[in-house]
């Protein structure tokens, strides 16, 4: 889903196709026509290259060369379960992978557009240290970040856009499409009721592309009756059940470890 919604707003992004099951991997890694590929478990948890499955496969991020290979892997994930450090002890099960061509990096990068309660609006969170997990670059290297607060009512400018490109090291044309992806980014963010866009990694390409690697949306339940083309793709299955039950009734429940619960009316 998240790499349509891209490609629709003109954002780059590496060709590829979602399986539902090992023939359609196949399938899917033959109409690419390429021998460089990558499949990736589709679920709602990161750390994904790091997990494990209980079929015993290990990472759910894998480089394949052949369809045949495509096929072999999508069946040790696909109806199964994958533990990562997001997953809990439980898992999720996954129902899909996505077969896409793989892409030489040069550099790799981080972007967010995330709704921030300081001013009570957007704000872009980035960084030149890209592909890993931010918190940890967070902690460790808190110079590394970038963050730009945005005015909802002015919105991103292209120069706005640009500054943020050359604080994170693009340079030439590289600086020009890293500076047009933002924009569209902030428009996509606005446009779809979103409450956070991740891009991690955001590249360029050995070629100089500036490409969406991997994406992360979040939306507003609120805005569900104008967003029906976006929420009709939810997937409850990678959703806590009780969570999901709770909301059939309006409910927000939120699901916590212990047997201490909380119910507020306010």
């Amino acid at each position: 889903m998240s790499a349509n919604l891209l490609s629709e707003a003109g954002i780059k992004v590496p060709q590829g196709a979602v399986a539902t099951s090992p023939e359609e991997a196949f399938q899917a890694a033959k109409k690419l026509g390429t021998s460089d590929l990558v499949i990736k478990a589709q679920v709602l948890a990161g750390g994904r290259g790091k997990g494990h499955f209980d079929s015993g496969l290990q990472g759910g991020v894998k480089t394949i060369y052949s369809p045949e290979e495509a096929r072999d892997l999508a069946s040790k994930m696909i109806g199964h379960k994958i533990f990562t450090k997001q997953t809990g002890a439980h898992g999720k099960e996954c129902n899909k992978v996505f077969i896409v061509e793989r892409k030489y990096v040069r550099r790799e990068y981080y972007f967010a557009i995330l709704m921030d309660r300081a001013t009570q609006g957007p704000v872009i969170v980035a960084s030149s240290q890209g592909g890993v997990d931010i918190e940890t670059v967070a902690a460790e290297n808190p110079d590394a970040i970038v963050k730009l607060p945005v005015d909802i009512k002015r919105g991103l400018s292209l120069e706005a856009a640009q500054g943020l490109a050359d604080k994170l090291g693009f340079v030439g044309n590289a600086r020009e499409e890293a500076a047009d992806a933002f924009v569209k980014l902030y428009k996509l963010f606005l446009a779809k009721d979103a409450t956070q866009i991740e891009i991690n990694p955001l590249v360029e390409t050995s070629d100089h592309q500036v490409m969406c690697m991997d994406a992360k949306f979040g939306f507003d339940d609120n805005a569900n009756f104008r967003q029906q083309d976006v929420f009709s793709l939810r997937d409850p299955t990678q959703e806590d059940p009780r969570e999901v039950q709770a909301e059939k009734w309006n409910l927000n429940y939120i699901g916590l470890d212990g047997r201490i619960g909380c119910l507020v009316n306010g």
